[in-house]
């Protein structure tokens, strides 16, 4: 029997958007703090070595701006593709996202919106009583906030409470 090798999830909730601009909500820019956190969450992904094989992220103009900040502080993803379905994502769409990941993928990285992030985490991480992380993670998963989660399995079974929380961050400049 072959063992699966360990994966890393890490599940990043966009920096602050702007509501400066008469735009659709899909169509809001970041804002200055948002672009300045952008970079930071690519800063603390980078100085973790956190690279991952796949990017999925959300469509919308402020997680695809995320993204793109990210990547100017030294984050590097060998792939990254731009899902629709994640703006709107509930927990059961995101799941089904996540399991129609390759298994040739050690390391992806879900980049979306609230409540779909802060929930998946929960519904995909076992809930640790002990952790602080948990605690400041329940209290407020707010924008340019990220979870990092380990799982022993292939992609296709991740499912409720299959995962562990490694780290929970906010990066602000």
């Amino acid at each position: 029997m072959v063992a699966t090798p360990r994966r890393t999830l890490v599940l990043v909730r966009h920096a602050k958007s702007s509501w400066d601009l008469d735009v659709e909500d899909h169509e809001r820019p970041l804002s200055g703090r948002g672009r300045r956190d952008g970079v930071e969450i690519g800063r603390a992904l980078a100085s973790r070595e956190v690279h991952p094989d796949l990017v999925l992220c959300s469509t919308a103009t402020r997680t695809k701006e995320t993204w793109d900040r990210a990547v100017r502080g030294g984050v590097r993803a060998a792939e990254v593709r731009y899902v629709g379905a994640i703006y709107h994502g509930w927990v059961p769409e995101l799941v089904r996202l996540l399991r129609g990941i390759p298994e040739t993928v050690g390391t992806a990285l879900m980049l979306g919106h609230a409540p779909g992030i802060p929930d998946l985490v929960e519904f995909l991480a076992e809930r640790d009583h002990s952790s602080a992380d948990w605690d400041r993670m329940t209290a407020k998963f707010p924008t340019a906030a990220m979870a990092i989660l380990s799982y022993d399995g292939p992609w296709a079974d991740i499912g409720q409470s299959s995962a562990r929380l490694d780290a929970f961050d906010v990066p602000r400049a």
